[in-house]
């Protein structure tokens, strides 16, 4: 089991539902519209990562009009991000990376957060790393209600990097999935 080096959702499951999750997102990216979707496991029990042809936040437009008529949808899927970027995980280039693209993603006005997904790296030091993102960033910081959020999945070598709008990850709640 490997990780892509490239990916455009990550999805996370219960642990040992993988293959269930890999199976779900598969078809569901199927019926919206994409003929050839890649799906894989990662190293992280409850990730797998997937490439859709479909842009990443149009999908999930899509996967929300289906929960919307089937909240019960999914068994196994938990959560969906829509993922950007994919870099090496290394500070520098997550910065040049957030330097570069911020300005596509936020309006001047616009207020954010960063939020920052560690998984076993405790080489990163969580404030440190998201000061040096935040630092090259103008716009106004709202921790508890921000226009946007910038987010952050490291993932061993390889980091996921997305520009959201707070509504853009989709959160399962069903009776399948209790939070």
């Amino acid at each position: 089991m490997s990780i892509l080096n490239n990916f455009n959702l990550l999805i996370s499951t219960s642990r040992f539902n993988e293959i269930n999750a890999k199976a779900e997102i598969w078809f569901t990216l199927l019926m919206c519209g994409d003929k050839y979707p890649i799906i894989s496991g990662v190293k992280y029990p409850g990730l797998i990562t997937a490439v859709t042809n479909i842009e990443n936040k149009e999908v999930i437009r899509k996967i929300k009009k289906l929960l919307k008529r089937d909240p019960n949808f999914f068994q196994f899927i938990l959560k969906i991000i829509p993922v950007d970027y994919v870099c090496e995980t290394n500070l520098n280039v997550i910065k040049n990376f957030v330097e570069k693209y911020y300005p596509i993603y936020l309006n001047k006005e616009d207020s954010f957060k960063i939020e920052l997904k560690r998984r076993k790296n405790e080489i990163i030091e969580r404030d440190t790393f998201i000061e040096a993102i935040a630092k090259n960033i103008n716009n106004k910081v709202d921790l508890d209600n921000p226009d946007k959020i910038l987010r952050i999945e490291l993932l061993g070598n390889v980091s996921g990097i997305s520009f959201l709008n707070p509504d853009d990850i989709i959160f399962i709640h069903n009776k399948y999935n209790q939070f």
